[in-house]
């Protein structure tokens, strides 16, 4: 079985496995499905909105499909969980990016 197999199989036992979502919306940029990872990206985010590596991955992605302003909402999106997380490493560097995009 592939990997976006078995994670789907994971996620219909388990909907809200977030490292499980977060893993299928990686694997669907891994093969060139961009409107299928934001997807998962955004119902990682709507499950759990602390999974700040969810915001991040997905602005990347965004930006790609210069989807710029949806792109920036994302990432201060992100930097609002990870005040709430403390994770000041992930806060640097998607500040760094919204600083990239202006």
């Amino acid at each position: 079985m592939d990997k976006i197999g078995m994670l789907t199989e994971i996620l219909q036992q388990n909907p809200a496995d977030s490292f499980a979502r977060y893993g299928l919306a990686m694997a669907y940029v891994a093969d060139g499905k961009s409107d299928e990872a934001l997807r998962e990206f955004a119902e990682t985010i709507e499950r759990n909105p602390d999974y700040v590596p969810a915001y991040q991955m997905s602005a990347q992605q965004l930006m790609k499909a210069g989807r710029v302003e949806e792109a920036k909402a994302r990432l201060e999106a992100g930097l609002a969980a990870c005040d709430r997380t403390g994770n000041s490493h992930a806060a640097s560097e998607m500040g760094g990016m919204l600083d990239e995009i202006g």
